[in-house]
């Protein structure tokens, strides 16, 4: 029996046929809508350049740009009308002539429909004989159905109703209307023969028909139809009606590996044909971590459809049709597209759990895929599409780890998910360019939410303006990465204003904390000064006091205010030459002790106005401490006092806790380590896990000359730790300080990513 009486007695079932031709169809004409606009812009270009333009050329040139802002929708809306013809070759749709409406016909619909009917006339007269041969088989599959004959699903009628049902709304200019129409027709002509000529070949080879009269290929105007006898030949026996369609397939594959269709269109940003455009090494290096990284994550069972679309390959089959077929990147981009807007509460949860983010994006493709008509059984993405997939969701987990972002910031993130994945599979620039300007809108959305509790006017501001961002990303980016430029320039006008008062917030702190030490330095020097003459003698209590409070009081002010060393040691001696007259009291030498007290009034005055006393109420004080030494054999004993620099300081208890230990040398550390914490400079970059538990990046603001301890401050200009190199390595050895952070949120997080992927490798 031969391989057409075969495959015609053993006809395969028409809904798989069907179903087939539908893929065929979305796959190699559904991204038309977005082929035609550089035609369009170049037609007006040349005409421009001519002269040969009249008043309406602004109006075109607005016309084309409010096509491309809708060229997404457009496109899911094309791809639709594609899936509606099968549905109403299927009976699903099919209505009565009685069953439309009536109604009059806006011009600008009329002129749709108009121009419509001039492209099926041209289109029918090319491919007449495909057509003739088409609807033969199509006959005998409607019949199989047990339907009335019905219109050719992907005939030149139907394939212009869905551009005219897609685009009729758009209100073009007319000049612009024609040039698509032109631009339609054009790529009609193009894709038509040999998608019409595999249809055709697939019929035939499953049993709907009889192939054309002859045995060879036919390419009249461009068509080029296989008939049943190029279907390989496997065996010695004859073909079943499904082994035949199998064949087909593997050919029609080859077909459009060869002709351009399979790898992506090719007005895709970036030149994506078939994969994304590799910038380096670096790249390359990061998918090869990436996959190995995915192959063991695979040997964990996962959930829903993301286990259908991310299996491993040797288990990719499907018991109808063999291996699943790879989504082509523009396919991707429309499914990107059509779920961009809609609420992204599924990667909010997600982005609050670790390692949930991958599968929650997989899920949500998978269901888009799903509403274009896209069967996700039948396909799954390919290495390319899921590198995108998992850096993206490795870069978004990674910089929630890693910076300090409220529960409030993961709306925001999750709304920027699905334009991202977008980026990625059309621009590895996002992840080996800084100056990438999606990257650097990120940068700018971290810097505005970390740490950003909203508690003042400024920061809620700030949160608004970064949600403002984001929201413009998902309402205007349809593959121009213009759109992160824009919403990267607003933000960051805004982050200028921000950064400048984190500048002097950062100023501020640093006099502060100098100033800080420098008090507490000024009163360990009082306090030793003060117990050095308490230990060495007995006192009266008058002379005791008077040394304990406004003397020690005295030494810190004039070590804080004056620089002068010749006050600075006047007020030292003051605390010997008070020793000295309590001495002379002790003695009973009246005249000598009158004359020194005469000698240091003056001291003691300036010493008693240092505590605040006017003169009234310092020359009162100087009374007293007169009389009490007047009584030579008044009760002396040895005098204690409480220092005023041990133990608490004038840090409130919060600021109390932003310091690690008392002392530096004293800690257990790795003298190595602390070298190392040493070598640390003003503008240096960390990470460290606070009190609570929190990453946060912090910056080292200042040394202090004084102690050698150092201020690190957060992106807001705020204090988050002061502690010395041994506070540091301690922090180090615990796990709880990481040196080296990047300046940059992204550059952070992708050299997490790398890490986490590198060891993943090494472990392999």
């Amino acid at each position: 029996m031969s391989v057409l009486t075969q495959s015609h007695a053993t006809r395969s079932e028409p809904l798989r046929v069907l179903e087939e031709i539908k893929r065929q169809a979305v796959e190699q004409l559904g991204g038309i809508p977005d082929s035609l606009y550089p035609g369009i812009e170049q037609a007006l270009s040349i005409a421009l350049q001519s002269g040969d333009v009249g008043p309406g050329h602004f109006e075109d040139l607005t016309s084309l740009r409010m096509l491309r802002q809708q060229a997404a929708t457009l496109l899911m809306r094309y791809r639709q009308q594609l899936a509606k013809g099968f549905d109403d070759f299927r009976g699903l749709r099919v209505r009565t002539r009685g069953d439309l409406p009536l109604g009059l016909i806006e011009d600008s619909h009329l002129a749709f429909h108009l121009d419509g009917q001039r492209v099926v006339e041209a289109l029918g007269g090319r491919f007449a004989e495909p057509l003739q041969a088409m609807r033969q088989r199509l006959h005998a599959m409607a019949e199989a159905l047990g339907m009335p004959e019905v219109a050719n699903p992907v005939g030149p009628e139907r394939l212009v109703a869905a551009f005219v049902e897609s685009f009729r709304e758009t209100e073009p200019t007319q000049h612009v209307r024609d040039l698509l129409f032109r631009q339609y027709e054009g790529e009609l002509t193009r894709r038509l023969g040999d998608f019409y000529g595999k249809a055709n070949a697939l019929l035939a080879a499953t049993g709907y028909g009889r192939p054309g009269p002859s045995s060879h290929t036919s390419t009249q105007h461009g068509y080029r139809h296989e008939t049943v006898e190029a279907v390989p030949y496997r065996g010695q026996g004859a073909m079943t009606g499904m082994e035949a369609m199998q064949g087909v397939m593997g050919q029609m594959d080859g077909y459009v590996n060869g002709n351009g269709y399979g790898g992506g269109h090719a007005g895709a940003p970036g030149g994506y044909g078939g994969g994304m455009a590799m910038p380096g090494q670096d790249m390359a290096d990061l998918r090869t971590m990436l996959r190995m990284w995915r192959d063991g994550s695979l040997q964990t069972p996962q959930a829903g459809g993301a286990a259908a679309l991310a299996q491993a390959p040797a288990a990719r089959q499907d018991h109808g049709l063999g291996v699943r077929r790879e989504l082509r990147v523009d396919e991707m981009l429309s499914v990107v597209s059509l779920l961009q807007s809609e609420p992204p509460d599924a990667f909010a949860r997600a982005l609050a759990g670790p390692g949930r983010l991958g599968s929650a994006i997989r899920d949500h493709l998978s269901d888009g895929a799903r509403r274009i008509g896209v069967d996700p059984s039948q396909t799954r993405f390919s290495a390319d599409e899921e590198d995108a997939i998992d850096l993206v969701a490795l870069l978004f987990d990674s910089l929630f780890r890693t910076n300090s972002l409220q529960d409030r910031a993961r709306r925001l993130y999750g709304r920027l998910v699905l334009p991202y994945v977008k980026v990625a599979l059309t621009d590895d620039g996002l992840f080996v360019h800084r100056e990438h300007p999606a990257r650097k809108l990120l940068d700018a959305i971290t810097e505005a939410c970390e740490g950003n509790q909203a508690s003042t006017p400024q920061e809620r501001e700030l949160l608004d303006r970064a949600a403002a961002a984001s929201q413009r990303v998902v309402a205007e980016y349809n593959e121009d990465i213009a759109v992160f430029e824009l919403a990267h320039a607003e933000l960051d006008a805004l982050l200028g204003q921000h950064r400048r008062r984190s500048a002097l917030q950062e100023e501020r702190l640093v006099k502060a904390t100098l100033g800080r030490e420098r008090l507490d330095q000024a009163r360990e020097t009082a306090d030793e000064a003060l117990m050095k003459r308490l230990r060495t003698t007995r006192l009266t209590p008058a002379v005791a006091d008077f040394l304990a409070m406004p003397w020690r009081h005295h030494i810190v002010q004039t070590l804080l205010r004056d620089e002068d060393p010749q006050r600075r040691e006047e007020a030292i001696a003051l605390g010997d030459a008070l020793l000295r007259a309590d001495q002379l009291a002790a003695e009973n030498r009246g005249r000598e002790l009158a004359d020194h007290l005469l000698s240091i009034e003056p001291l003691v005055l300036r010493c008693l106005a240092s505590s605040g006393l006017d003169d009234s109420a310092a020359q009162h004080g100087m009374a007293g401490l007169v009389r009490a030494l007047a009584t030579p054999d008044g009760p002396r004993r040895a005098q204690t006092a409480k220092p005023l620099a041990g133990g608490e300081t004038v840090e409130s208890g919060e600021e109390r806790r932003l310091w690690l230990a008392g002392g530096t040398a004293t800690i257990g550390h790795d003298p190595a380590i602390a070298e190392r914490m040493r070598a640390l400079k003003v503008g240096d970059w960390v990470r460290l896990t606070d009190v609570h538990g929190e990453i946060v990046a912090a910056k080292v603001a200042w040394i202090s000359p004084m102690t050698s301890r150092f201020l690190l401050v957060n992106r807001r200009g705020l204090r988050v730790l002061v502690a010395s190199a041994e506070e540091l390595a301690v922090m180090q050895q615990d796990g709880r300080l990481v040196v080296g952070s990047e300046r940059s949120a992204f550059d952070e997080a992708m050299r997490r990513v790398r890490e986490r992927l590198d060891n993943t490798a090494e472990a392999d």
